[in-house]
């Protein structure tokens, strides 16, 4: 082998040497050619033996100064010391020793090019390189449901297939008896009919899907902290790259799978990959790898990103899960209830009609138009009698259609899709459909302080250093480092300064970002030297239920060990015997001190200021347990949060709307209390009684029955923990009180769920908070959340107007043409007519009433509750009446048109239909308001109302005027087109006059009940 490449070498140069030899008689033209021929040729000569040199190497002899160029560009062996395959198996085989084989996580992190410290470079050429080799951060999903699949599924539906056989009958009887030209029209209006049903049906449930998909994609784009240039910065989870540093707090989702890198205490619950709800800790000492889809519990701490999108475990699951869009809300499960009662009705009206209608036919009562008996016994060709009973079973089938509100559901789907799309603008984010109805129904809405009712724009205003108040240059420059030490070493949060800039980026949750701002702009706190100069031994991370965290340090190349707390100043007080004075001289901290200190926590609580203590003990001896006594306490910081403009408007909405707002907060009992006065919580009576605000604890710590009865009356709950506020909602969802909850950390995920509707935070709220939540708020302000409780209330208030005008129809339909159909043994309304009717009241009408939007009257109201009737006693009277009305005209012009208006009886029939459906497009406007008299408020801003309004009239003339065949009507002239736009305009005065009807509270079915009891 290693003579095959020294020959081939050997040939080339041979081959260069007899192109040298240039002959003397060449012309100068010439020559140039030549040369330029010779330079192309040896360059690929050159070319060649390099490639040679680099495939097969140590076969070529190389001379000391030898340098080959590999032209091939290889990605992963240029820049990665790690191909694609090794990671993979890395993590999802846990595999330990091959991570010792690459140097342990310092050796995989060299490997990708990153760095612990600095992360990656966060150039464009650099996050594409990495993404090429190794994959983007996204997971193939199933493909969405088509048209076609809804356009499927709409024709499953028993009773369009039963008017679809009536049609393949009719038009087939139809084209024998009269042949093609005339004959199709029966049976294809039918067939015509049906599929604009099916069509408006099947589009509506594919732009819903459509609106999930959307939904599903915004829901899954998590936020993720990561270090790129040294510098932490917030990316979506989809911008992730192998090599990443990813910062890992609690409640975090891991983003990808990985290797642990750094931090401390880091605990994983992976039940979502392994079932399992034991939690794993995570440690450099033991198991390193973290999996993508897991979230941590507890801890915080650093991974390098080894796998990404398809190449991880969670990324395969992902791709093989598809969102299930037929969720079932409550209310959608009542009007299905509603739905099937209603259908029952229909087809017994619809039996009785078909057995009238055939007991006439075959006893020789039914007439044609002329006046002869249809039926003459065994005279009677077989064609016609069956022809005949297709159209009485058409006519039977169509009562059925008209009598079943499909438009219930679709009207549901339809506000809830509409109500969800505008909520999104309204910065909240429906996770789950039933929340949007069921917030309609809150009683209470517990509250956090933190970002929700403040802006969480924390800055420290306030400095005790001992019991002197002062600035930062008049103390002892030793209580100065230890400051440093206790905010460098014991935090989650980080700084950053860009090379050329002067100005700082601080990176963390808003408390620790004031904390180190201050430390720096105020202490002249350098960072980074801090860190370099010290050691880690021990965390306690940040506890919800201590409200502290704590950090075991000491100096490099040093013996003592140096613990620092930081927390809740009561709390951090609290540990301490002893505290630092300005000048840095340890004093013993005695009772008149320790009332000295609590006083200055409570002036600084007066000032809706968070009270932040740091204490420090030398004298640390156990490496595993940090000191929690006999501290000297450092100083006291005090944090201002400014309350959210317009909080106290929206607060106020929500208490005239009759929901109760209740605070709960870790923050201590003064700041609490401070807060919910500026936010209008409390009121001056509230301070008068003493049950009002109370601590955590001691809730806690009231047996179930006193519980039950004072939670009603607390309005802020302090010092609270996520079990106090479990407990809270727990008790007043047993009190019948509809509770929403609002909730960003981990441990708010018990609340939430047992919440009647969980609001999570979108900034702050953690992903598992998120994932326990129904909706999501996208700016974390109070004001939103009243924003979605009217929003609640619109979609209920629609759903109750649209089921008012479908009632009406339906009422209406039912009784005049059962009437019809047994006095005079034919129904005026056709199938196809009623199937027009049936189209308009069903999806026009839906799509007119559910799109309304949320008014400022729907917080003038009480609750709805838990309990309370869908149709109301105010829904009855409005209905009643309406129905009344169009089922006396529609029968006086069945029994007396003709005889009224001289015309004939197809003539007769046109009027009816014609005044039907005007009647529903004039009572339109009435369900526009349930109570209101003023129908028309606000109808210029509502554009689609008033577009469907204009596109049912146009619809409805060319029904009446131009498809006469089609629709078997007549035309009308100018004098009956204007009886039928008179009679159908009277519904306005009456539901005027009507809604002047007092009702009773106590609906009208409860009576029933009572009497049945006694």
């Amino acid at each position: 082998m290693r003579r095959n490449v020294s020959d081939h070498a050997e040939k080339k140069v041979v081959g260069v040497e007899a192109l040298l030899q240039l002959p003397k008689t060449l012309s100068k033209p010439n020559k140039k050619w030549q040369l330029a021929f010779i330079k192309i040729y040896c360059s690929r000569t050159l070319l060649n033996c390099a490639k040679h040199a680099v495939r097969k190497q140590g076969l070529f002899p190389r001379s000391l100064s030898y340098t080959a160029i590999d032209l091939d560009h290889h990605q992963e062996d240029e820049h990665f010391k790690i191909d694609t395959e090794t990671l993979n198996d890395l993590v999802k085989n846990k595999n330990q020793e091959k991570l010792e084989s690459l140097g342990g996580p310092n050796g995989l992190v060299s490997a990708l090019k990153t760095n612990t410290r600095l992360g990656i470079n966060e150039e464009t050429e650099e996050i594409e390189r990495r993404r090429l080799t190794f994959g983007s951060n996204t997971y193939t999903r199933q493909p969405s449901k088509s048209l076609f699949y809804f356009v499927v599924e709409a024709f499953k539906d028993l009773t369009i297939l039963i008017l679809l056989v009536c049609a393949t009958l009719s038009l087939g009887f139809g084209i024998k008896e009269h042949g093609l030209k005339e004959g199709w029209y029966d049976g294809g209006s039918i067939y015509v009919a049906v599929f604009l049903v099916v069509a408006v049906s099947a589009v509506s449930n594919f732009r819903q899907n459509r609106q999930f998909d959307k939904l599903s994609k915004v829901s899954s784009n998590i936020k993720i902290d990561v270090v790129r240039n040294g510098r932490r910065q917030e990316i979506s989870i989809f911008d992730i790259v192998v090599g990443d540093i990813v910062c890992l707090n609690i409640g975090d989702q891991v983003p990808a799978d990985g290797v642990f890198v750094e931090g401390h205490s880091l605990h994983v619950d992976e039940s979502s990959m392994t079932g399992e709800s034991d939690h794993v800790e995570v440690s450099l000492t033991g198991n390193t790898f973290l999996f993508s889809g897991t979230k941590i519990a507890d801890g915080f701490g650093k991974m390098t990103v080894t796998s990404v999108g398809m190449n991880t475990a969670w990324g395969q699951m992902m791709s093989h899960i598809s969102r299930d869009t037929n969720e079932q809300t409550p209310l959608q499960t009542r009007l299905n209830k509603l739905t099937s009662s209603i259908g029952k009705v229909g087809l017994l009206v619809a039996f009785f009609v078909l057995l009238v209608l055939l007991i006439r036919y075959f006893t020789g009562n039914t007439k044609d138009e002329i006046g002869n008996r249809e039926y003459n016994g065994k005279k009677t060709k077989s064609d016609e009698i069956v022809n005949a009973v297709v159209e009485m079973v058409a006519a039977a089938v169509t009562i059925i259609v008209v009598a079943i509100p499909e438009g219930l559901p679709l009207a549901v789907t339809l506000t809830l899709a509409y109500s969800m799309k505008r909520m999104m603008k309204d910065q909240a984010m429906v996770r789950k459909l039933s929340a949007c109805e069921t917030m309609g129904s809150a009683t209470v809405i517990c509250t956090d302080k933190t970002g929700t009712l403040t802006l969480n724009q924390m800055k420290v205003t306030d400095f005790w250093f001992g019991l002197e108040s002062g600035k930062a240059s008049s103390v002892s420059q030793k209580v100065v480092e230890m400051f440093h030490q206790g905010v460098a070493m014991n935090t989650t949060g980080s700084v950053f300064k860009a090379k050329s800039g002067t100005e700082y980026e601080f990176s963390g949750s808003p408390t620790e970002k004031a904390i180190l701002s201050w430390a720096v702009e105020e202490l002249k706190m350098d960072m980074e030297e801090v860190i370099e100069q010290h050691d880690v031994v021990h965390v306690e991370a940040f506890n919800s239920e201590k409200k502290r965290s704590g950090v075991l340090m000491k100096k490099k190349n040093g013996q003592i060990n140096v613990v620092h707390w930081k927390g809740a100043a009561e709390k951090i007080l609290a540990m301490c015997s002893t505290f630092y004075d300005g000048s840095g001289v340890v004093r013993e901290m005695k009772e008149d001190d320790m009332i000295q200190f609590e006083k200055i926590i409570q002036s600084m609580a007066a000032k809706s200021l968070r009270c932040i203590a740091f204490a420090y003990s030398e004298d640390n001896e156990d490496i595993k347990k940090l000191k929690e006594e006999n501290l000297s306490l450092l100083g006291i910081v005090g944090i201002k949060d400014p309350c959210r403009p317009g909080v106290k408007k929206a607060v106020e909405d929500c208490q005239f709307a009759g929901v109760n707002i209740k605070m709960i907060t870790g923050d201590n009992i003064f700041t609490a209390r401070a807060i919910a006065v500026e936010c209008g919580i409390l009121t001056s009576e509230d301070e008068m009684n003493s049950e009002a605000v109370l601590e955590g604890e001691e809730f806690r710590n009231y047996s179930q029955e006193e519980r039950l009865k004072k939670v009603e009356r607390i309005k802020v709950m302090a010092r609270s923990s996520p079990f106090d506020k479990f407990l809270m909602v727990k008790c007043l969802k047993e009190l019948g009180h509809v509770v929403a909850v609002t909730g960003d950390g981990t441990n708010d995920a018990p609340a939430l769920k047992e919440a009647d509707i969980g609001l999570s935070m979108g900034i702050q709220g953690t992903e598992v908070a998120k994932e326990s939540s129904d909706i999501v708020i996208l700016d974390d302000n109070f004001a939103s959340v009243a924003t979605v409780l009217k929003w609640g209330r619109c979609v209920y208030n629609n759903i109750q107007k649209f089921i008012q005008f479908q009632l009406t129809v339906n009422v209406a339909a039912l009784v005049i043409n059962f009437v019809a159909a047994v006095s005079a043994g034919e129904v005026p309304l056709t199938a196809v007519q009623l199937l027009w009717v049936n189209l308009i009241m069903d999806t026009l009408g839906a799509l007119a009433l559910a799109t309304e939007k949320p008014t400022n009257d729907l917080m003038n109201k009480k609750p709805i509750g838990r309990v309370s009737p869908l149709i109301t006693n105010i829904m009855w009277r409005n209905l009643l009446a309406q129905a009344f009305y169009q089922i006396s005209v529609l029968l006086v012009l069945q029994f007396r048109g003709r005889s009224i208006f001289d015309v004939t009886e197809k003539v007769k029939n046109t009027l009816i239909f014609n005044t039907f459906v005007l009647c529903q497009v004039f009572n339109e406007f009435n369900a526009r308001s349930l109570e209101k008299k003023n129908v028309f408020k606000g109808l210029h801003k509502n554009r689609l109302f008033i577009g469907i309004i204009v596109v049912t009239v146009v619809l409805q003339v060319v029904m009446v005027e131009f498809l006469k065949k089609f629709a078997d009507t007549e035309r009308l002239n100018w004098g009956q087109w204007g009886v039928c736009i008179a009679i159908a305009a009277v519904s306005w005065p009456i539901g005027w006059l009507v809604k002047s009807v007092p009702v009773p509270e106590r609906h009208f079915f409860s009576y029933l009940k009572w009497k049945k009891r006694s």
